[in-house]
């Protein structure tokens, strides 16, 4: 088997454990919280009689694990259960919701990719010089702050002061795409309109850089304390004594072997930014699952709880093997452990 397919099989098997031991922790949180679900859902002014009615269809009157039971059986199903929130499935709701937090986080980790590493290797490059100096100032200001406060400061200045950016929403109200994909971005290409494309592009620009500061910061930083150690190691000494070209030093022999950290800490902050995304979105009225999520976690909506826990850790893990093949890839010394094993 080659080196890559069993790496790759060994991840998911850690994943399916992993997501396993995350289902039943939820479930059994979710159903510990104060307050009874089926009153919450039907109001104060709810019958006793009607309560018990929507207690006994939830199976709420039966033990932990007859539940848990009933609830891995409806899985296996394709059936997350009803959202006593929307009156919907919740496998729709999250079919609604989750594209609009997947588009925010993709193009967020984008922005982590293209400014946090040319900024480390740019800081490593020049290090200890005012550039450094000022790129180790900022990338620090943007780790030292969460998200939802960049996300308000963002909106003050390049939505209220210089109206540069919209301050809310996806689209303008104005445009409408038709549903194909759930991506805005890939449906207005789709669509073939340009001008839909441009808008919703310029709605996403906010939220995200917002999203992807602490990222880039957190990048920036690792990658120029791994370059700056590798510059230290004879192989750097001996290729500028060769006379090699500094940007060839930097970008083949400094950024190589220090990408990898910095790929570990994207991939991590990547899929982190699944879950905490809620501010951001909640700042920005960006109708994602993490704001989705919240909502029903307000209102003791199991169902949708566990749904939406259960694909956030998914796309946690999905996130977290991905970045251990591209680690692979890129260390032929993993690829050789795996082989030896």
């Amino acid at each position: 088997m080659p080196a890559v397919i069993r790496l790759l099989a060994k991840r998911l098997g850690t994943s399916l454990i992993v997501l396993i031991g995350v289902s039943m922790l939820i479930f059994a949180i979710a159903r510990v919280i104060p307050g009874d679900p089926a009153r919450i859902a039907l109001g104060p002014n709810a019958t006793a009689e009607q309560v018990m009615a929507l207690r006994e269809r939830l199976h709420l009157d039966q033990s932990l694990v007859t539940q848990y039971g009933y609830f891995i059986a409806d899985l296996f199903r394709g059936d997350l259960g009803m959202s006593l929130y929307t009156n919907r499935p919740v496998s729709v709701d999250i079919a609604q919701f989750l594209p609009a937090t997947l588009e925010l986080v993709i193009v967020a980790g984008l922005m982590m990719v293209v400014f946090g590493l040319p900024l480390g290797v740019l800081s490593a490059r020049y290090r200890d010089s005012w550039v450094d100096g000022c790129i180790r100032m900022v990338t620090l200001l943007g780790v030292s702050a969460p998200a939802f406060v960049w996300a308000v400061i963002l909106m003050l200045v390049f939505a209220y002061f210089l109206p540069l950016f919209p301050i809310a929403g996806r689209i303008s109200d104005t445009m409408t795409v038709a549903p194909v994909t759930g991506f805005l971005l890939i449906d207005t290409l789709l669509a073939g309109d340009i001008r839909a494309f441009g808008n919703a592009a310029w709605h996403v620009v906010l939220p995200a850089f917002a999203l992807a500061l602490s990222g880039i910061g957190q990048a920036a930083r690792l990658t120029r304390s791994n370059m700056v150690e590798t510059y230290e190691r004879p192989y750097i000494e001996m290729a500028q004594s060769y006379g090699f070209p500094e940007k060839r030093i930097a970008r083949r022999y400094a950024f190589r072997p220090s990408l990898i950290p910095s790929l570990t800490i994207i991939g991590l902050d990547f899929a982190a930014m699944l879950g905490n995304a809620f501010l951001v979105e909640a700042v920005f009225a960006w109708p994602g699952l993490s704001r989705y999520g919240v909502a029903v976690i307000l209102r003791k909506d199991l169902n949708a709880i566990v749904g939406t826990v259960l694909i956030i850790s998914a796309m946690f893990l999905i996130v977290n093997v991905i970045v251990d093949l591209l680690i692979a890839f890129i260390n032929p010394r993993i690829r050789y452990s795996q082989r030896a094993s």
